[in-house]
């Protein structure tokens, strides 16, 4: 598994425990922090950095869920995809050395492995109009 997925898996772990616990995401980062074995992995900053980058920007990214998932609203959708969708958002938004397109399939294949039949698909649409909205 490349290292960026990695960091997006760790991320997704951290957020959806969070999500689920309804606890602070600062909180869960420190406690799984305190769990990991030693050495961290190499990609452990930018799963920090998702992580991070995600809650101080939740709010925004979550208007944008919000707005553009059709038919869905935010706690209507399964815990994974609602936090593999911020991971992205925050990446199409946010971290200028991602491209459009590997943010939305890291997304959609993260989903194929840890989701629903149908959250693949529910994803990519998502946000490829959320990549349209983020290119005007």
């Amino acid at each position: 598994m490349p290292a960026r997925r990695k960091a997006r898996k760790r991320a997704l772990d951290v957020l959806y425990e969070a999500d689920l616990r309804a606890r602070p995401v600062a909180e869960v980062l420190t406690g799984y922090l305190q769990r990991l074995e030693r050495p961290h992995p190499e990609h452990l900053g930018y799963a920090i950095g998702l992580i991070e980058g995600v809650a101080e920007n939740q709010a925004r990214i979550n208007e944008l869920i919000d707005s553009y998932a059709e038919g869905w609203t935010l706690d209507r959708m399964p815990v994974v995809d609602r936090n593999l969708a911020r991971i992205a958002i925050y990446e199409l938004l946010y971290v200028d050395e991602i491209d459009d397109a590997v943010a939305i399939s890291e997304a959609v294949e993260l989903a194929r492995q840890m989701s629903t039949d149908d959250s693949p698909r529910f994803l990519n649409g998502l946000l490829g109009r959320i990549a349209e909205y983020a290119t005007r």
